[in-house]
């Protein structure tokens, strides 16, 4: 029985299909569990996981749809121009790894299964290898300072003066109103002098701010007044 089913883009049998389908699942899913293996921030999203695999599934469905068809290819990508993403990646890597599943879905509709398969484990090996040595690090630990201060006056001179003397660099981020604009909350990045405490710099800038709220926030711990 001939199972090979044609159409304008070409001659693909079920066969295709089962490991077109199959392989870029299995794949997909190996690429998921190194994602959520070398995560290291707090962000970890499970259905961003799960849309790693429907995505690697989704685009071989789609190169088994376009084949060498090209007029084909133009309308689905009109088609699928219309698709508006409102969610905002959060980090850089998790594009990557959106680009890592696309490319392994395509290879896979394309039915180079060999290629698919060698290149996500090729990749999934570099980026467990680049966890696992901790590649790229920079050991620069920084502190974000949040200030309140009076609104009426100009306090940064004051805030410089003390940040000038307990830190090596600082920068001033943002400045919002707050408490219906009866005080200013100024945030700074900082990197503390070495020897010098976090509560030794909120105790010199509770000096210059009337008393007003400081906060200072490490990547370890914060020191609130």
């Amino acid at each position: 029985m001939n199972f090979d089913v044609q159409e304008l883009s070409g001659t693909f049998s079920v066969m295709d299909i089962v490991l077109a389908m199959g392989l870029s699942f299995v794949l997909s899913t190996m690429i998921g569990y190194v994602y959520r293996g070398t995560h290291r921030n707090i962000s970890y999203s499970q259905s961003y996981v799960q849309t790693l695999v429907i995505i690697g599934m989704v685009i071989a469905l789609i190169m088994l749809v376009v084949g060498s068809n090209l007029a084909r290819a133009f309308s689905l990508v009109g088609a699928l121009s219309v698709i508006r993403f409102r969610n905002a990646i959060k980090e850089t890597r998790d594009v990557g790894f959106v680009f890592l599943t696309m490319g392994i879905g395509m290879a896979c509709g394309a039915r180079f299964y060999t290629l698919a398969a060698v290149a996500a484990a090729a990749i999934c090996l570099i980026v467990v290898v680049m966890h696992r040595f901790n590649w790229f690090h920079l050991n620069v630990q920084r502190q974000v300072v949040k200030v309140q201060v009076p609104t009426g006056e100009d306090h940064s001179p004051a805030i410089r003066d003390v940040l000038i003397r307990y830190t090596t660099e600082f920068e001033l981020v943002s400045t919002e109103s707050i408490r219906g604009g009866a005080l200013s909350e100024l945030f700074y990045t900082v990197r503390l002098k070495k020897g010098a405490e976090p509560g030794e710099l909120v105790a010199a800038l509770q000096e210059r701010t009337f008393g007003q709220r400081v906060s200072v926030l490490t990547g370890y711990d914060q020191t609130d007044l």
